[in-house]
C-alpha cells in the first residue's frame, strides 16, 4: 500500500497542516518517531517525544494538536492512538485471507452445524454436535472437542485446542496454541495420594474477548470459568477453574489467576501477577507486575510489590531499600564514632 500524505489524511480523517507541495509525499508505512523514513508516518502521542520528533526523518507525523516549528505534515486528529491504529491496519500487509470451506485433511464429526462463510483449514478435527458461527476461521491443526459452541466471526490460530462444552461468544480471537477448557488443577489427599477433583463445568468465553498465544483457561468443577466481553489476554497467562473475569479486563504476559477468583469490570493485572485462590479483586483496581495478591481488594485500588499493597506506599519502600547501601554505610561510620566517644569517656574515668 502507498498513499499521499492527503490521501491518507483523508483515511485516518485527520486535518492535513502542510507547505505547498507536502501533501503529495508518498508513505507506505508506520515507524517509530526515532527511526522513521522519509516515506514512513509516526505519531507523536505523548509530550516526551516532542524533542525527537526535530530529529525525526518521518515523511509526516500524527499529532493532537498542530505543533509549531515542524516542518514535515502533520496529520492532526482527535485520538491520536485510535489514528495510529487506522493507519496500521491501512499499511498491514495484505496476506491470503482464508479459503472458505472444509479442507480436505480436516475431520469433520457428526451433527456438526457450520454457518456461512466459515472457513476450516488443515488438519483440524471437529467433534461430534460442534456448532460454529457465520464468518469464523478455524486454522490449521485446531481441535475442538464435543458439543462446544463457536460464536460469529472469530478467529481461532493453529492449534488452539477447545474442550468438550465450550462457548466462545463473537467477535472473538485466540491465538497459536492455547488450550481452553483443559481440566482444572484440584485434588484432594486421600489415602495417602491426590485424588483429582472431577471438573464437569465448562468454560464461558464471551463477545470481543481476545486472548493470546499458549495461555491456558480451566473448565469450572461445575458452573462455568467465565471470561467477560471485551477482555484481553496476554501470551503465557494461566485462568483457573471456576474463575469469573468481568468485561474489559486487562490481563499482561505470565499472570496467573487461581481458581475461583472474581475480577471486577476494567480490572488491569501487569505482568507476572499472581493471586491467590478464593479471592475478589474490584471493578477498576490496577495491580502492578510482579505483584502476589493474597487477600480480597476492593475497587478503583492502584497495588504494586509482593504481598500487595498500595502502590505508593510501595514506592516508598523501593525508595528506601535503594538507600539501604548507603545507610548501612553511616550506621557503620556512627558505630565507630560512637566507640572512640566512649573510649575517651573510659579514659578520663
Amino acid at each position: 500500500m502507498r498513499l499521499t500524505v492527503a490521501q491518507l489524511a483523508r483515511r485516518i480523517g485527520a486535518e492535513l497542516v502542510a507547505k505547498a507541495g507536502d501533501a503529495e509525499r508518498p508513505i507506505s508505512s508506520v515507524g517509530p518517531v526515532e527511526t522513521a523514513g522519509a516515506d514512513e508516518v509516526t505519531f507523536l502521542a505523548d509530550e516526551r517525544h516532542k524533542a525527537s520528533l526535530a530529529e525525526s526523518g518521518a515523511g509526516a507525523v500524527i499529532v493532537g494538536g498542530c505543533i509549531e516549528g515542524v516542518e514535515r505534515p502533520q496529520l492532526v486528529v482527535k485520538n491520536v492512538n485510535s489514528a495510529l491504529i487506522d493507519a496500521l491496519k491501512i499499511f498491514a500487509p495484505k496476506l491470503k485471507p482464508p479459503s472458505e470451506g472444509v479442507d480436505s485433511t480436516a475431520r469433520i464429526g457428526r451433527d456438526v452445524k457450520l454457518g456461512k462463510g466459515v472457513a476450516v483449514e488443515a488438519n483440524v478435527a471437529i467433534a461430534d454436535g460442534v456448532e460454529i458461527g457465520e464468518n469464523t476461521v478455524i486454522g490449521s491443526g485446531c481441535k475442538i472437542g464435543e458439543n462446544s459452541i463457536i460464536g460469529a466471526n472469530c478467529r481461532l490460530d493453529c492449534n488452539v485446542v477447545v474442550y468438550h462444552n465450550c462457548r466462545l461468544g463473537s467477535n472473538v480471537i485466540i491465538q497459536a496454541n492455547t488450550t481452553i477448557g483443559s481440566t482444572g488443577f484440584g485434588y484432594s489427599f486421600i489415602n495417602g495420594s491426590h485424588r483429582l477433583i472431577p471438573h464437569d463445568g465448562g468454560v464461558v468465553i464471551e463477545d470481543f474477548v481476545e486472548i493470546g498465544a499458549n495461555c491456558c483457561v480451566d473448565r469450572a468443577k461445575f458452573g462455568n470459568t467465565i471470561i467477560g466481553a471485551g477482555t484481553k489476554i496476554d501470551n503465557l497467562v494461566q485462568i483457573a477453574h471456576n474463575v469469573v473475569i468481568g468485561k474489559c479486563c486487562l490481563i499482561a504476559a505470565l499472570a496467573g489467576v487461581s481458581g475461583s477468583c472474581r475480577l471486577g469490570d476494567g480490572v488491569v493485572l501487569g505482568g507476572q501477577v499472581g493471586l491467590a485462590d478464593n479471592i475478589e479483586i474490584g471493578a477498576g483496581t490496577m495491580i502492578g507486575a510482579q505483584a502476589g495478591v493474597m487477600t480480597s481488594v476492593g475497587s478503583g485500588r492502584q497495588l504494586a510489590w509482593t504481598p500487595a499493597i498500595e502502590r505508593k506506599e510501595a514506592l516508598r519502600i523501593v525508595g528506601l531499600s535503594l538507600r539501604l547501601p548507603k545507610m548501612a554505610e553511616q550506621l557503620k561510620q556512627l558505630g565507630k564514632r560512637l566507640d572512640r566517644l566512649e573510649a575517651a569517656e573510659d579514659h578520663k574515668e
